[in-house]
């Protein structure tokens, strides 16, 4: 196994028998990213597909408790301290999963929360443990992400369904998240690895080309969601600055719950 960075503090990437494994590599902080993880990522996300010995890309969380639950609100102070319209670069992150021409395979491990339930949408395919939580928290801290992780998440489980997410921000299991088409698979936690390896191997033994161009293809109908989610990041930010935003992450790190309609004029 080959650690292809040791520069990398927040993932760990590994290449091996043509399975690059990105792992987020913050378990303490349930696999939140801030913007040096995103950068990380991105790097990472490239490299593998510049990389000709690689067929298939694992996108995963560090230990059995997370895959990834968002951005990190617990230092978050009206902003990420990063670069991109938000001071995090998550729609770069997010075209880097899109536009790399090897299939990305998200391992849920664990909870799959806010951003990372968006990550698990982006993904070309999804293993779950069954004990993973899949769901939205965005109208709950003062936060959305008004492209790819709504709109897109229409198409893979329907608006009425990607509605009730997004506006009731309840948790789903994994066998719920089956049924709604948001995972393609659910096998006990300790199979996980197993199952992961065996999607690889059955993609890895089929034409590299074949599969870039399909990709592309799938991606066609759901590239304006792109252009979209540009324009929306610079009203987000305007979000960010309203005192209704601030009181969803004052209220997350102080325990509490939010009262953001004291905030509507």
């Amino acid at each position: 196994m080959e650690r292809t960075s040791p520069n990398f503090t927040d993932i760990l990437y590994t290449k091996e028998d043509g399975i690059a494994t990105i792992t987020i590599n913050r378990p303490k902080a349930y696999n939140a990213f801030n913007a040096n993880t995103c950068e990380e990522m991105i790097h990472a996300f490239k490299d593998a597909d510049w990389d000709k010995s690689i067929g298939v890309v694992v996108l995963t969380g560090a230990g059995d408790k997370a895959f990834c639950t968002g951005g990190d609100q617990s230092t978050q102070d009206g902003g990420y301290g990063g670069r991109g319209v938000i001071g995090l670069p998550i729609e770069e992150l997010q075209s880097a999963i899109r536009d790399c021409n090897k299939p990305v395979i998200a391992r849920v491990n664990g909870f799959a929360i806010g951003g990372g339930n968006v990550l698990v949408t982006i993904c070309d395919l999804a293993i779950a443990s069954e004990n993973a939580q899949l769901g939205q928290v965005g109208p709950k801290v003062g936060s959305v992400d008004p492209g790819f992780g709504t709109a897109l998440l229409s198409r893979v489980v329907g608006e009425k369904k990607a509605r009730e997410i997004w506006y009731l921000c309840r948790r789903y299991n994994a066998q719920q998240a089956l049924e709604m088409g948001l995972v393609n698979a659910v096998v006990p936690h300790d199979q996980l690895d197993a199952e992961v390896r065996k999607w690889c191997e059955e993609i890895l033994e089929k034409s590299p080309t074949a599969i870039a161009l399909a990709k592309k293809s799938f991606n066609v109908d759901t590239e304006m969601i792109r252009g979209m989610g540009g324009l929306a990041m610079h009203a987000l930010k305007m979000y960010y600055e309203t005192p209704e935003s601030a009181e969803g992450g004052n209220a997350f790190r102080e325990k509490r719950k939010p009262e953001f309609r004291k905030y509507v004029k």
